[in-house]
């Protein structure tokens, strides 16, 4: 009930929910403030399990608790994604994202984060970077392959 009193501080629509959420970096900017209005992690994952939605994004818990969307699960938005993605990026490109989301859809948003890019890099390519900028270009060029496909994650005709 407080949050859904709060919500309104930090986005003003569901659109502006979805551009937030869509980009890591303001991603991580919404949680922080959420965290400071004390409503951090542990609070939404309780939400997320009182909505019986723990297979569902924090997204679709801020979205249901803001506009009564009806969550959806991570593996619904992955298989969006996946089709979605399947004609933008390059084959090895497209497996590294398929890793990412896998690991999306066991754990959580939390693999999205930016700080989380090394370590599923190091963890595809068995410790090796240099392997990694092989096979999917220029680091700045993963980066952005990495933050650029969870738009996709997001988009509004996900269904």
């Amino acid at each position: 009930e407080m949050l859904f009193g709060k919500l309104p501080e930090f986005f003003k629509d569901e659109q502006e929910l979805t551009a937030l959420w869509s980009e890591p970096g303001t991603r991580a900017k919404l949680l922080e403030g959420l965290a400071e209005a004390g409503f951090g992690n542990d609070q939404l994952r309780e939400m997320q399990r009182i909505m019986d939605a723990e297979k569902s994004d924090l997204y679709d818990v801020l979205a249901h608790v803001a506009y009564s969307m009806p969550p959806l699960t991570r593996e619904a938005r992955a298989g969006k994604a996946r089709l979605e993605i399947s004609g933008l990026f390059n084959e090895k490109q497209r497996a590294f994202l398929e890793f990412v989301l896998s690991h999306y859809v066991t754990v959580g948003v939390e693999e999205l984060d930016t700080k989380k890019l090394t370590p599923l890099l190091k963890l595809r390519y068995r410790d090796s970077i240099p392997d990694a900028v092989k096979d999917l270009s220029l680091p700045k060029e993963i980066s952005k392959v990495f933050s650029g496909f969870q738009k996709f994650l997001y988009s509004s005709d996900v269904a």
